[in-house]
């Protein structure tokens, strides 16, 4: 099972990436103010389980991988290689 996201990992991924959150928003199909919500806060991310996964397949997909907690605090990198633009 996957460990939920966190606003700071949803942030950091947004800026790996250099998309606007109204880029995750359409990229991976969920409302912009969601976004916005939810990354002003700490810890895990309030959203439904669909919205969770659409961000995390699209991230994913755009070459983000999520790091879990590994005693140095969750994170996120950017895998090697190409990444997809939201806008192509």
């Amino acid at each position: 099972m996957k460990k939920k996201l966190i606003s700071a990992q949803l942030r950091a991924a947004r800026a790996l990436l250099r998309w606007s959150a109204l880029d995750l928003a359409q990229a991976a199909k969920v409302g912009v103010a969601t976004i916005r919500r939810v990354e002003v806060l700490d810890g895990e991310i309030p959203v439904t389980a669909a919205n969770e996964e659409a961000l995390r397949r699209t991230l994913e997909a755009a070459g983000v991988e999520f790091i879990d907690d590994n005693g140095g605090g969750a994170g996120v990198r950017l895998r090697r290689g190409p990444r997809n633009s939201p806008r192509s």
